[in-house]
């Protein structure tokens, strides 16, 4: 075995697309919609036969648009999402300038943080302060766990084959956990050490050292902020504390209540070590740092004092494919589509390879509970198997493609059947310059570890970027979780 090769046993696949059954590439509401047009078509042409000059082209052209793909989405969906985000960018509906208003806590933070407030609350099983994000609109509270990866590049085979049999287990809990809405894990690698690394160094200088040895380590501590780049990871856990079986009647009842949700969450074994609960501070240090990178590596006295409209941007301007904010500008891209062969555990690692420029990795995750799960996957082999059944009618056999897709859907059932999950997930990454100017170098080198990766295939955020930006911020906010 090559430097390169991973053992087959430490490969992962399973992943699939949901696909609805449709004709001609088109959907089933799409099929349906454009069955009922015809029809009506049909009806309104035997009164009006001119009338089919004009419908028919346009049901045509719009049939086409849904029919066909572009950046791995209908192309319809797409054409439409722009023509909603350039109405939204003439009406200044894209652009956000921080006002004093006059209700407090009234839209703090722009777009899908507008609704949310930061709680101090205080852990009893720690002893310890939590940060816990409320969103006042949904009645939902996220609490983030600050983690420490150890790395499992080096580690044996069957060390990290139990790491991942108990993420496993902790997906499974999710699942019969009515009050777990969603979660997601992000990994944040922000370039240079800052000046919290020059503190360090000097609270542990011996005064007595050589004054040669004072030089090289004043030397180091001056050129390594150039050099390295600091690592910060957590998982966020979004929780509803009204789902619960008595549900609680006041805030300080909800707060109690999830955290002692996220709390029944055992990450012991899943290959990360757990620092603590994020407290308040640390959580306004993570989105303010988002917003503006140079700040992440300050002491945590400048954050202390921060209100949570405060850790926002004075300014942002939500662009079709990049996010201006107060200290720079980030481009955020999304999975298209995840390989159908299987692939090595370790696929992600171009991704978190520091760079030149900031940048956010975050997986989203919302478990469906057994009942729904066996129901979707019932449903895609029902699927499968009439779009292969309609293609063997037509053409006199399926296709080889349609032939393994129904058999990847029939494998996952039998998956389930044997104690695994059903999970919607998607990938998010998010690269920050610190001024538009860096922008192209920043999307270059993204781009470049997005084709390292070799085989996940991802886009950028069309008319989204704000939103996929928030994602990847403890913000509460998990583009997974449905009302």
């Amino acid at each position: 075995m090559t430097a390169h090769e991973v053992p087959r046993a430490l490969m992962v696949s399973g992943f699939r697309t949901r696909r609805s059954f449709g004709v001609g590439g088109l959907s089933k509401t799409g099929t349906i919609t454009a069955a009922a047009l015809l029809l009506a078509e049909g009806l309104i042409g035997t009164q009006v036969p001119t009338t089919l000059w004009g419908t028919l082209p346009l049901t045509a052209v719009g049939v086409a648009l849904a029919a066909s793909r572009r950046h791995g989405m209908p192309a319809s969906a797409y054409y439409w999402a722009k023509l909603s985000w350039r109405r939204a960018s003439r009406a200044d509906a894209t652009a956000y300038r921080r006002l004093f208003l006059p209700h407090p806590y009234a839209l703090d933070l722009p777009g899908v943080g507008a609704s949310t407030t930061l709680i101090k609350a205080h852990d009893p099983t720690t002893g310890k302060s939590v940060g816990v994000v409320h969103d006042r609109a949904t009645q939902r509270m996220t609490i983030s766990t600050l983690l420490a990866p150890g790395g499992s590049l080096m580690a044996p085979t069957g060390t990290v084959q139990g790491s991942l049999r108990t993420w496993s287990s902790v997906l499974d809990s999710m699942s019969t956990d009515e009050q777990i809405k969603g979660a997601s894990v992000t990994i944040q690698i922000t370039p240079g050490a800052g000046e919290a690394l020059g503190d360090d160094v000097k609270a542990r200088q011996d005064p007595a050292a050589p004054k040669l040895a004072k030089q090289i380590i004043t030397e180091l501590v001056r050129t390594t902020p150039h050099a390295t780049a600091s690592v910060a990871s957590w998982m966020s856990v979004t929780v509803d504390p009204m789902a619960s079986a008595n549900p609680p009647t006041d805030l300080a009842e909800q707060v109690a209540e999830a955290l002692k949700v996220v709390d029944s969450l055992d990450l012991s074994g899943t290959g990360t070590d757990i620092e603590r609960r994020a407290t308040d501070v640390d959580l306004r240090r993570l989105v303010r740092s988002a917003y503006d990178p140079g700040v992440f590596n300050a002491r945590d006295g400048d954050f202390a004092d921060l209100s949570w409209a405060e850790c926002g941007p004075q300014a942002a301007d939500d662009g079709w494919e990049e996010y201006a904010h107060d200290g720079g500008v980030s481009v955020s891209w999304v999975l298209r589509e995840m390989p159908r062969r299987p692939i090595a555990y370790s696929v992600l690692l171009p991704l978190l390879a520091p760079g030149r420029f900031q940048r956010r990795i975050t997986l989203a995750y919302r478990v469906l509970d057994p009942y729904e799960g066996e129901a979707v996957l019932e449903r895609e082999i029902s699927n499968a198997q009439q779009r292969e059944q309609a293609t063997a009618e037509v053409k006199g056999r399926s296709k080889w493609s349609q032939r393994a897709d129904t058999q990847r859907a029939e494998q996952a059932a039998a998956q389930m059947a044997g104690g695994a999950q059903v999970v919607d997930w998607t990938l998010m990454v998010t690269v920050t310059a610190r001024d538009a100017a860096q922008l192209p170098a920043a999307r270059q080198e993204l781009e470049r570890a997005v084709k390292a990766m070799r085989g996940i295939r991802m886009r950028p955020a069309y008319g989204a970027q704000a939103a996929v930006f928030a994602a990847g911020i403890p913000l509460g906010y998990n583009p997974l979780v449905k009302d």
